[in-house]
């Protein structure tokens, strides 16, 4: 047989890293700038270059080699491209926190020694999470691996400003931005994350002049902000309000007085009706404050304490000058009442640390007219979302978009290429750096010191990536990509703006065709993995225990469409007993092939060898249409069913009779030449979805040449009509039904796997006759049959326990082969133990105080326990009833 075989168990840790390494050294990951193939592109979602592995990453770079490496068997041009981006504020948090440890701090070292040192840890550290896509399996095309900050990437960044600048559609404006006194810089609405937090409604009362005990009562949750209102607003069309003559109310615990205006938006039915406005520190009252011409006083600075309009709370940290604001306001009769409120508050999505809004001058985006065009994209179809339902969230944020604020008061990203003269004001913006000012001639001109939104330079990725502002060959060939795959937490942050930028610098060409929008990985009850529930399971260990085959292969499985991933360890040891299975196929399927047993038309095909290859390209096309659409949990089920169950389980143990001579040559030839073809076919479909151990299989097929990346995905049309069979699976069918039956009636009789029974036959179906005859010996084999014949129908045996499929009836002869008495003593002591078991569970969940008080995942699993031993119960009683009854007759 096969000369060169598999080792007895399967070992991935060597396994990964010779067939990875010999992947690289081949090449096969490369695109070509230029082919005659199909083409198929993929961008990475870059990953952060302070990033380490985590389950997001690890199924979104599953999902998307799973899709590279099946293109490739279909014999497309590939590009997936690599990267990573600079990720401003993280990587500045990371390097400051260096310099910290070393008693420095940035402004300590200066800009320009401050970025050396960022360019010192990129070289040295930035690299970790690449090596650990690679322990993944990524076949991404290295060579081409680029960041958001190496040179090509940088002239696009500064190509797009100004172009947008001059277009109008770039500007610099005071303006209500997201601001962390943390980071010290600017963030924009999509970096503010929201969390429920317990605070209070303060209700507070703004004196009429001369009058102390009457006056507006506002409701706030930021009484410190009160410094800064230019005015209290009510609505017009409330009637508390109609008859309203004061104008003016008195300012608490300052001495200016403040106008009251009126004004649709304020809402009747929030507090009082009354709204106190903070133009500076509130996004509504900017706007509500622009409308009346209210003036804007910031009142708390970039590092979160209060300024000088605070009066004498000037200094203060701006939640210690609540508490004190709140108290002096008590002491003045001015606090009426506060009430516990659960509220949403925004924080920094780096730090965590609360936002303030601010005014600020900044650089903003104008970005509606990109907006509109990005939206229509996805109406017309050009682009798809995937699952559809993210669609709907994806038009109410493009349609109700606000201008987006590029700047950040960091130093490390791509600075903003703006100059400012301070000796005629001139503003210059260029691709190239001004040695002066155009306007005056002066070379006293200052560049801005803040960089660009790190979303900035990502937003430019699909064509940045490939040598865009040139018209590159890979551009050429790539652009528009077919799919990005991400997750729906950046969907806003990164897909809408590759959708606004694509389609405004490519000639309204969209980026990508389809994006797939994949779900969280969650930890096995469903819950949100994270470091302070200790539910966090690292990738990379995964990896090591179970190999990267096994972890893949559960991602897969369960990546089902707007279904989150729950990942628990012992699903991944699932898998790796199906690598396992595959491993074990794979040896015993080479003891018995040789380079000689191709599958030729002139073999003596069996019922099972016909049905094999019927269900082989079936599973072919299921495979192929589950990647196609996007359903990758179909294709990875049904190839699993296919492997395990029909061609392991069933066929493997049919076509030993005929693998061991026992039917003659022509049955042997033919049972090879299947088993030779199938294994094949199982192996290339198999790998997408784990792509090591199909390499170690594939290169030990006898007739197979090079890598399985090289190799033809199984399914084609011609090759489905030939072997496509649904009378034989309806056949098959019968056969299955007729010995899962007697295989029943054995287990339930408790009969040991190595006895061999008798079992005679009845059936008034002359075909159901014939399929029998035909197929004796592989029954006998699968059902560990002495002997299989027919009987008169009239005269069953005595002794015997039936079992029906189709209109064929079995009689599994017991006589001899089971102790009726002893079995029925074994049935009535399990009877007795399971209903003590069941009685146990039915009383803790008749017990109000454990529903009350266990947690929801506890009780589920209690009642599942509880339902798995009812059907336990009624299947011994059912059993026993039957042998009660075999041995009276």
């Amino acid at each position: 047989m096969c000369s060169d075989s598999l080792d007895k168990g399967y070992s991935p840790k060597e396994i990964e890293e010779k067939w990875y390494s010999f992947w690289l050294e081949n090449g096969f990951f490369r695109a070509e700038d230029k082919s005659d193939r199909i083409p198929f592109s993929i961008v990475i979602p870059p990953p952060n270059v302070t990033g380490v592995l985590h389950m997001g990453h690890a199924l979104n770079n599953v999902i998307q080699d799973i899709m590279c490496r099946y293109r490739r068997l279909l014999g497309q041009n590939v590009l997936w491209m690599p990267g990573t981006d600079h990720a401003g504020i993280a990587t500045q948090n990371v390097v400051e926190r260096k310099l910290a440890a070393e008693g420095k701090n940035r402004d300590q070292v200066g800009r320009e020694a401050f970025i050396e040192e960022v360019w010192k840890w990129r070289e040295k550290s930035g690299g970790a999470i690449i090596n650990q896509l690679k322990r993944l399996g990524a076949s991404c095309d290295w060579d081409r691996e680029r960041f958001t900050m190496d040179e090509g990437l940088s002239e696009a960044v500064r190509k797009v400003f100004v172009r947008l600048y001059k277009e109008g559609l770039i500007y610099e404006d005071q303006y209500i931005i997201n601001w962390c006194p943390r980071c010290k810089t600017a963030l924009a609405d999509l970096e503010v994350e929201y969390a429920e937090k317990d605070g209070y409604l303060y209700y507070i009362r703004y004196p009429f002049r001369g009058s102390q005990k009457k006056g507006l009562t506002v409701a706030t949750t930021r009484p410190e902000t009160l410094f800064g209102d230019m005015a209290v607003a009510v609505n017009p069309e409330d009637e508390r309000f109609k008859n309203l003559e004061e104008t003016e109310v008195q300012l608490p615990l300052t001495d200016r007085l403040i106008p009251i205006i009126r004004d649709e938006y304020v809402d009747t039915q929030f507090g009082t009706g009354a709204l106190k406005v903070t133009p500076a520190h509130d996004p509504n009252d900017f706007h509500l404050g622009e409308k009346h011409g209210l003036k804007k006083l910031k009142v708390i600075d970039d590092a979160g304490a209060m300024l000088e309009g605070a009066g004498r709370f000037a200094g203060l940290d701006r939640f210690e000058c609540r508490k004190k604001a709140v108290k002096a306001l008590e002491e003045l009769g001015l606090l009426e009442k506060k009430e516990p409120l659960k509220h949403s508050v925004g924080n920094c999505y780096r730090c965590h640390t609360d936002v303030e809004p601010s005014i600020s001058k900044q650089w903003f985006v104008k970005v509606g007219p990109l907006a509109a065009k990005a939206a229509q994209a996805v109406r017309d179809g050009r682009t798809r979302i995937i699952p559809d339902n993210w669609s709907k969230t994806y038009f109410e944020w493009m349609d109700n978009i606000r201008d987006w604020c590029i700047s950040r008061q960091i130093w490390w990203g791509h600075r903003i290429p703006v100059w400012k003269c301070p000796d005629c004001k001139a503003v210059i913006v260029e691709e190239t750096d001004p040695d002066s000012c155009p306007k005056c001639g002066s070379q006293n001109i200052v560049q801005e010191t803040d960089v660009l939104d790190t979303w900035f330079s990502s937003a430019l990725w699909p064509f940045s990536t490939m040598g865009w502002p040139e018209k590159t060959n890979l551009l050429q060939t790539f652009y528009p990509t077919n799919v990005l795959v991400t997750g729906f937490d950046i969907l806003f942050f990164w897909v809408a703006r590759m959708m606004m930028m694509g389609i405004h610098f490519m000639d309204d060409e969209v980026p990508f065709k389809d994006v797939y929008i994949h779900a969280l990985v969650r930890d096995e009850h469903g819950k949100k993995m994270s470091k302070s529930k200790g539910n966090v399971i690292d990738p990379l260990k995964v990896i090591d225990e179970y190999g990267a085959d096994a972890f893949r292969f559960t991602l897969a499985a369960f990546a089902a469409q707007g279904r989150d991933v729950k990942m628990s360890e012992s699903r991944v040891e699932g898998y790796r007993n199906f690598v396992n299975k595959l491993w074990n196929a794979a040896r015993f399927t080479l003891m018995h092939i040789t380079e000689k047993n191709a599958l030729t038309d002139n073999l003596a095909l069996s019922l099972t060898d016909r049905w094999i290859l019927s269900r082989c390209t079936e599973t072919s096309l299921a495979v192929k249409q589950g990647i196609d659409e996007y359903r990758f949990n179909e294709a990875a089920s049904a190839v699993y069913q296919f492997v395990w169950h029909e061609f392991c389980d069933w066929y493997l143990e049919a076509a030993k009779p005929a693998l061991y001579e026992k039917l003659g040559a022509d049955r042997r030839d033919a049972a090879r030449g299947v088993l030779a073809k199938v294994l094949e076919d199982i192996v290339i479909m198999l790998h997408p979805f784990m792509p090591f151990v199909t390499e170690e299989i594939y290169n030990i097929l006898p007739g197979t040449k090079g890598s399985v990346m090289k190799a033809t995905f199984p399914y084609n049309e011609d090759e489905f009509k030939k072997f496509k069979d649904p009378d034989c699976e309806k056949e098959m069918e019968f056969m299955f039904s007729l010995i899962s039956g007697i295989r029943n009636v054995r287990s339930e009789m408790n009969i040991q796997p190595s006895t061999r029974v008798k079992v005679l036959a009845t059936t008034a179906e002359s075909s159901e006759k014939l399929l029998i005859a035909e197929n004796k010996s592989v029954i006998i084999n699968l059902a560990t049959l002495e002997n299989l014949s027919f009987c008169d129908a009239e005269n069953p045996p005595e002794s015997s326990a039936t079992t029906v499929s189709g209109a064929t009836t079995c009689y599994v002869c017991l006589d001899g082969v089971i102790d009726f008495d002893k079995e029925i003593s074994r049935l009535e002591k399990e009877l007795e133990k399971n209903t003590k078991e069941l009685n146990n569970i039915q009383k803790r969940l008749n017990n109000d105080s454990f529903l009350e008080k266990a947690p929801e995942d506890v009780i589920e699993k209690v009642k599942a326990q509880h339902e798995e031993l009812k059907e336990k119960q009624d299947k011994i009683t059912v059993n026993l009833d039957r042998v009660k009854s075999l041995k009276q007759d």
